[in-house]
């Protein structure tokens, strides 16, 4: 038997890279602290402990927080302060957020602490890396960041854990009270110190964690459209010509060419498609949602692009306020805000909602018998008698409906707060988490697609075994039909539509179809 190892991630004071983000918060990496980083944290404390006795105020150090910025507090009150600061602000409300974002939460303020621009203390990241890697969860609910000053009540949640308060999940998903899943694992409550709590929680990382995870799944998802268009095409008995490399030259958009090198990797070869081509004729030209895939799909694609830069950036932050300079300085500052954040993800909201409006619009054309070129009206087995996949196009139909809601920017909205001292907010958590149920949605909306595109398929060809599909599209059908019956008279459709959707958000579709690629899709 070949034994596995579990992946260990290096934070540094160098950013972390998006894949390694992706490893930590959904497939449990582990996390160990580099030599450099324990260095630069030694340095930065250095500065806090310097200014205890200090007469100047120093936020965050010898004063209260926010509007309360004015207000002295004496050294024997200090280690109070920043237990205060976390219970109060760990007040968040409503249903349990996901594991996964808890811990990209974790992890990029973990990135932050190690930069030595926050002045904690080296065993405070440690204890800190200790709580992630021994699997706990700090429970934090969807209401309460703004997304300004950092995700306050997630990031307060997570810092109380850390000084063994309030509720978790262990490694096995058991609710627990802290002190106790501390002791289980072996770790020691951290009493904090100067400037720490508000270390722990004054950062866009909660934001952050979900656009890194919501484009590595859009990564997926992409490559997905473009086969269940590709499929769509086929189905419709479609022409391949519009996707030719030299017509999508003419509008050379990175995305769009990649895009179209897909669908036409999918479709070589297929035989349904030759046949639509007798002495050389080709129909003229497909319906827009056909036809104008790849342009939508690459420009889905580029607005992609400039939401990994927003988090290349954002990655290679230190984000914390007040923050230590590199020449030991300790200064205030507004990095903390949220927008260059909530705008990508309000942007990349509204890119999932198109790209899922336009598949929802291809699966509709199967079920008319006016457009879907000789199949039975909603692929129903005996229309009339069957329904078909009438009520599956219902389902995707609400879904998109709910996507273009959700593509409504959170990032317009600001409601003042801290007594008018923090006027103006993100919403970037808001962002994140409309995002991230959009990502859901389209997942759902592409699985209804490609699930009727392989029943058309077999109506024209009579099934995955005399196939007349292309290679790449037979590869899917075979993969679809190991988990969904082919074509007959109308059977209980959710467990269905959920078993594509499955290998869909597995990835098990895209490497069935990789596999019988020369080059897998891009």
């Amino acid at each position: 038997m070949t034994e596995t190892t579990t992946p260990v991630v290096e934070v540094s004071v160098g950013a972390l890279a998006p894949a390694e983000v992706v490893a930590v918060t959904m497939r449990g990496a582990q996390i160990r602290l580099s030599d450099e980083s324990m260095t630069a944290m030694t340095e930065s404390r250095a500065v806090i402990e310097a200014l205890v006795d200090d007469d100047k105020p120093h936020y965050g150090v010898s004063t209260g927080f926010g509007a309360l910025a004015t207000k002295h507090i004496p050294v024997d009150l200090r280690s109070q302060l920043q237990r205060s600061l976390i219970r109060s602000h760990a007040a968040s409300s409503g249903a349990e957020v996901d594991r996964e974002i808890v811990r990209g939460l974790m992890l990029l303020r973990l990135s932050t602490l190690a930069t030595g621009r926050t002045g904690v203390r080296p065993s405070t990241a440690e204890a800190y890396a200790g709580i992630l890697n021994a699997g706990i969860t700090p429970v934090v609910r969807e209401y309460g960041s703004l997304g300004c000053s950092g995700d306050l009540a997630p990031l307060s949640h997570c810092a109380l854990a850390l000084m063994g308060e309030g509720e978790v999940r262990n490694n096995d998903g058991v609710l627990m009270d802290a002190a106790d899943a501390l002791s289980a694992a072996g770790l020691e409550p951290v009493e904090l110190r100067e400037k720490e709590g508000l270390a722990l929680i004054n950062g866009t990382d909660g934001m952050l964690g979900m656009l890194i995870m919501a484009s590595a799944d859009l990564h997926r998802l992409l490559k997905i459209a473009d086969l269940s268009a590709a499929m769509t095409v086929e189905g419709l008995l479609g022409t391949d010509a519009v996707f030719a490399e030299d017509l999508q030259a003419l509008r050379p958009h990175p995305g769009q060419k990649t895009s179209a090198a897909n669908i036409r990797a999918v479709l070589a070869g297929s035989p349904l498609i030759n046949e639509q081509r007798p002495e050389g004729f080709t129909r003229v030209q497909d319906a827009y949602s056909v036809r104008c895939a790849p342009q939508v799909h690459g420009a889905v694609r580029a607005t992609l692009a400039h939401v990994e830069s927003v988090a290349g950036y954002e990655l290679a932050s230190a984000v914390d306020n007040p923050v230590i300079t590199l020449d030991g300085r300790i200064e205030s500052n507004g990095n903390f805000h949220g927008a260059p954040v909530g705008y990508a993800l309000d942007f990349l909201a509204i890119a999932v909602a198109d790209l899922a409006s336009m598949s929802e619009r291809r699966t509709d054309r199967f079920l008319d018998p006016a457009r879907n070129h000789g199949l039975n009206a909603f692929l129903a087995d005996d229309p009339g008698v069957d329904s078909g996949h009438m009520i599956a196009q219902y389902t995707q139909a609400g879904i998109v409906s709910e996507l273009k809601r959700l593509a409504v920017p959170a990032s317009v909205d600001s409601i003042p707060s801290s007594a008018m001292q923090e006027d103006h907010v993100s919403m970037g958590w808001s962002a994140g988490l409309k995002l991230r149920r959009a990502i859901d949605g389209l997942t759902r909306v592409l699985a209804v697609e490609i699930l009727t595109s392989a029943r058309a398929l077999d109506m024209r060809d009579g099934g995955v075994e005399q196939a007349k599909t292309s290679k790449a599209t037979t590869a899917a059908r075979q993969m679809i039909r190991a988990v969904v019956a082919g074509p007959d008279t109308d059977r209980y459709l959710a467990p269905e539509i959920e078993a594509v959707r499955v290998l869909v958000d597995s990835g098990a579709l895209l490497h069935a179809v990789d596999e019988v690629l020369d080059t897998p899709l891009q």
